[in-house]
């Protein structure tokens, strides 16, 4: 059987599984198949192509991980309720000193509570410090002069 063949049939597939896998290995493996088997027509040595293979894949693998690395884990912004900490929201329901209270930040109401035991007033701004569960820890905003 052709060497050519085999190395880019090897290759495509490879290629066509990345397609369905996340990581860039087989795209690595499917790209040094194919480097090898256009080699291949010059190299007739079977182990000597083997070690191509491996050399090229493993060339190939080092030199896109950290692009593919950065690409699959995207970007580091918080989502979902660890997008609100740090946000500024208004007090819709007065937070007792030892209780529940509600808040208001970007159109949804959450339950809070004050971090200091401290009583906050109705319409009063708030700085939310952290989440716990389904409730946030605030502070009321202190504002610099």
């Amino acid at each position: 059987m052709n060497p050519l063949i085999v190395w880019i049939a090897i290759g495509v597939i490879c290629i066509i599984i990345e397609i369905f896998t996340p990581g860039f290995l087989f795209m690595s493996i499917g790209a040094g198949a194919i480097v090898t088997g256009l080699l291949s027509k010059i190299v007739t040595n079977f182990p000597l192509q083997i070690l191509i293979f491996a050399v090229v894949t493993f060339i190939i693998f080092i030199s896109t991980r950290k692009w593919s690395k950065k690409f699959l884990e995207g970007p580091d912004e918080p989502t979902n309720v660890d997008a609100l900490k740090g946000k500024i929201g208004t007090v819709v329901k007065t937070i007792p000193a030892d209780g529940r209270g509600y808040v208001k930040i970007g159109g949804e109401e959450w339950s809070a509570v004050s971090k200091d035991g401290i009583k906050i007033e109705k319409n009063k701004k708030i700085f939310i410090k952290k989440i716990d569960g389904n409730k946030l820890i605030v502070v009321p905003e202190q504002i610099d002069k």
